[in-house]
């Protein structure tokens, strides 16, 4: 069944599997945390960005294909990606972030790799804040002009391919019938600015020119690890896996494709501690899997804008992490 775009969400069901196996997927709007030597807890949402099935646009590209999803960034915000499933009916999820793996490094492959483990598990694993560099921290996903290096994949592989891939699979429903009680659902709390932070000027070189592609780079760290998968592999319905493919579209491109301004600007750190919003602290018992990946050894965007001569980050203060509020368990 394909993925259906909402404004906000992308919902995945199989109800072909079971009519409980349905997953939510949000992009949130969050704070971009200093690109520095603390590693940070994990910010709030601050409201979805809107998604945009990339058919119903005028001028779209040529290369894009007919169920692209358009996700609207300005350049240097930061993202992070919910998970929400339905009874918490498990799925196992794969993210290809300019064609890398955004849990191992390794290049993107259609198939699941059970060996390497290139996947994550909903809903134990309810949030993706970023780039996993090892069991405790990931480096969080800021979006990049392509060209220069500050991507992810440009670094590892020299090429980004624009895009964003989720790869969904549903767990078998005899599996999932056959236990007694659900897991638990972690849920993170969202904040919304609403009308507290009035709509923001850009900051000095964040509206890239239109028509320019962006990826994610790495940005600065937060403390948040990626669950060791639970499900045995025989449990998994690999003939029902689901896809969809997001792009990134900088401010200027998406008001030329839509006729529509783009959300307000990020908030700056300084309106953002301004105003008192929380830090999060994800516990669970579950084990983080161990070891680093491929992304240890990434430049973050700072550092390649420095090699690069340019400022690529406007607003880069560093503070001491408020303590944060504890959820899960």
């Amino acid at each position: 069944m394909p993925v259906t775009t909402t404004d906000s969400c992308l919902e995945f069901a199989f109800p072909e599997v079971h009519r409980q196996a349905h997953l939510s997927i949000t992009v949130q709007r969050t704070l971009r945390v200093p690109d520095d030597a603390t590693t940070y807890g994990l910010p709030p949402g601050l409201g979805a960005f809107q998604l945009t099935d990339g058919a119903q646009v005028r001028n779209r590209a040529r290369d894009w294909s007919s169920g692209d999803v358009l996700l609207p960034m300005w350049q240097a915000e930061a993202a992070w990606f919910s998970f929400s499933a339905l009874s918490d009916y498990p799925f196992l999820v794969r993210m290809s972030v300019g064609g890398i793996n955004a849990v191992t490094g390794d290049d993107f492959t259609d198939e699941v790799d059970f060996t390497g483990e290139d996947y994550f598990e909903v809903p134990t694993q309810p949030w993706l804040d970023g780039f996993r560099v090892d069991e405790t921290t990931v480096r969080q996903f800021v979006a990049m002009p392509l060209g220069k290096g500050y991507t992810a994949a440009e670094q590892l592989t020299g090429d980004d391919d624009a895009t964003l891939r989720i790869q969904v699979t549903p767990l078998k429903g005899e599996t999932w019938d056959g236990r007694q009680a659900a897991r638990r659902a972690r849920r993170r709390k969202v904040a919304d600015f609403g009308d507290i932070v009035a709509p923001l000027a850009a900051p000095d070189g964040a509206m890239p020119e239109p028509g320019s592609a962006m990826g994610m780079g790495a940005g600065g760290s937060i403390t948040q690890s990626i669950a060791v998968p639970i499900e045995q592999k025989e449990n998994w319905v690999i003939d029902a896996q689901s896809e969809a493919t997001l792009r990134i579209i900088n401010s200027a491109q998406w008001e030329a494709l839509t006729d529509t301004p783009p959300h307000h600007a990020p908030p700056t750190i300084t309106q953002y501690r301004r105003y008192g919003y929380p830090w999060f602290e994800w516990y669970d018992d579950s084990l983080a899997r161990q070891g680093s990946s491929k992304f240890a050894d990434l430049d973050t965007v700072k550092q390649v804008g420095e090699k690069n001569g340019e400022q690529a980050l406007p607003d880069n203060p560093s503070f001491l992490p408020p303590a944060p509020h504890i959820v899960g368990g």
